[in-house]
C-alpha cells in the first residue's frame, strides 16, 4: 500500500512539475489538456488530423463513437475489439502527456462497444439497480475489463441521475438511471465506480446537477427543469463526493432558473463553482457534456459557450465532433482559448487551475 501511494505521489509530482520551454509552450500545453475531441476513422496515421492535434496541440483526450451522426453511418471508430485496441494504442502512442481515451459504456441502451461488434454487453442501470452490491460491482468490473482490453482508461459512466420522471426521453425512457431513490442511486453508482476502478478504468458521474426530471432531450434543444428539479437529485453527488469516490463529474446542459436564471448548468458559474465546488466540496475534474449539442449551440454558439464554460469552472471541454464534423475543430478551439488568455479575457491562472486538476487525475492512470 505504501509503495503504491509513493508511486502515485511521484507520478503526480512529475506531471505537475513546471513545463519545459517558453511561456507560450506552457500555455499551449495547458490549453490542449483542457480539450477532448471526437474524430473519424477506424485507423489513424501520423498525418491524421486527430494525431496532429495530439502531437502538435497536446490534445488531452479523445472520445470514440460507434455511429457517425452527421453522416448517418455506423462507420465511425468502432468495428471490432482488435481494431479498437490497435486504434487506441496508436492514439496514445503519439501523446507526450498521458492521453484520456474515453467512451460512453453505461450498459443497456447506451454502450458504444456493442455485442454486435464482438464486445461483451452489460445490463442497463435500471436492471442493475434491482441487484445486490456484489452484482453491481461485478458488472462494473466486467465493463472495466472490456474497456481496459480495448485501450480505454475513462468511461463516461455511471449515470447518477435520479429516475424522477420515468418517461424522461434522455434518461428514464432509456433505462439509464439506477433508481428513483437518490440514496440507492448513490450506492449503485459507488459500486459501479469501484468495479471500473478495479480494472484500472476511471469512471465519470453524470449529469450534474441532475437530468432525471427533464421532459426533453438536450441533444435536441433547451431543456428546462426549473419546475421539476429538486435538491434530492444532488444526494448521489453529495454521497460520492463525501466518500472520495468521485474523481470526474460531467455537467448537464439543463436550464434551471432557480440555480441560474441566465445559463444552463454547463455554462453556469453558480452551478459549477458555487454549487458543485463550493457547497458540495468537489475538487476533481469537471468535464462538460458535448458542447456540440443543440441545447448549447442553438442559444450560445460554440465560441461563446467555450468562454462561458471555462469561466464557470469546467476543466475539460468535450467536443464530440459527431453531431457536426470539422477536422480542424481542435485547432480552432485551441486558438480561440489561447487568444482569450493573451487578450486578458480569461486569466492564465484560471487555465492552470484546470490543468493542475487534470494532471492530478492523469497521475493516477495505470501506466
Amino acid at each position: 500500500m505504501r509503495t503504491t501511494a509513493l508511486a502515485l505521489l511521484l507520478a503526480a509530482l512529475t506531471l505537475l512539475a513546471p513545463l519545459p520551454g517558453s511561456a507560450d509552450d506552457d500555455l499551449d500545453r495547458m490549453v490542449g489538456q483542457m480539450l477532448m475531441a471526437g474524430f473519424r476513422g477506424f485507423t489513424v496515421t501520423p498525418d491524421s488530423p486527430i494525431v496532429r492535434d495530439i502531437r502538435e496541440r497536446h490534445l488531452g483526450g479523445v472520445i470514440l463513437f460507434d455511429y457517425d451522426v452527421a453522416l448517418g453511418s455506423p462507420d465511425r471508430n468502432i468495428d471490432s475489439p482488435a481494431q479498437v485496441a490497435r486504434l487506441t494504442a496508436d492514439l496514445a502512442g503519439h501523446a507526450t502527456i498521458p492521453l484520456l481515451v474515453a467512451v460512453d459504456q453505461e450498459g443497456g441502451r447506451v454502450q458504444r462497444l456493442k455485442p454486435a461488434r464482438g464486445f461483451t454487453g452489460s445490463p442497463s442501470a435500471r436492471e442493475l439497480g434491482s441487484m445486490d452490491d456484489t452484482a453491481i460491482e461485478a458488472a462494473g468490473a466486467a465493463v472495466g475489463q472490456t474497456l481496459r482490453e480495448a485501450g480505454f482508461n475513462l468511461d463516461f459512466a455511471p449515470v447518477a441521475d435520479v429516475d424522477v420522471n420515468p418517461d424522461s426521453p434522455a434518461i428514464g425512457r432509456l433505462g439509464r438511471s439506477f433508481s428513483a431513490d437518490p440514496a440507492r442511486v448513490g450506492r449503485c453508482a459507488e459500486r459501479f465506480l469501484a468495479g471500473l476502478s478495479s480494472q484500472g478504468v476511471t469512471g465519470c458521474l453524470k449529469h450534474f446537477p441532475g437530468h432525471g426530471s427533464a421532459g426533453a432531450d438536450s441533444h435536441l434543444g433547451v431543456t428546462d427543469v426549473t419546475a421539476t428539479w429538486s435538491r434530492d437529485e444532488l444526494i448521489p453527488y453529495r454521497m460520492l463526493i463525501g466518500q472520495g469516490a468521485a474523481r470526474m463529474i460531467m455537467t448537464a446542459h439543463i436550464f434551471n432558473a432557480r440555480l441560474d436564471p441566465d445559463h444552463p448548468a454547463t455554462l453556469s458559474r453558480p452551478v459549477i463553482t458555487g454549487l458543485l465546488r463550493g457547497e458540495l466540496g468537489f475538487d476533481g475534474v469537471v468535464v462538460t457534456d458535448d458542447l456540440d449539442m443543440k441545447a448549447i449551440t442553438d442559444q450560445f454558439g460554440r465560441d461563446q459557450a467555450i468562454r462561458l464554460a471555462i469561466e464557470a469552472g469546467a476543466d475539460i471541454l468535450l467536443i464530440g465532433n459527431n453531431l457536426t464534423y470539422d477536422p480542424d475543430v481542435v485547432r480552432l478551439v485551441h486558438d480561440q482559448i489561447t487568444a482569450m488568455v493573451r487578450d486578458g479575457i480569461i486569466a492564465e491562472t484560471r487555465i492552470r487551475e484546470s490543468y493542475d486538476r487534470i494532471m492530478r487525475l492523469k497521475a493516477e492512470l495505470p501506466r
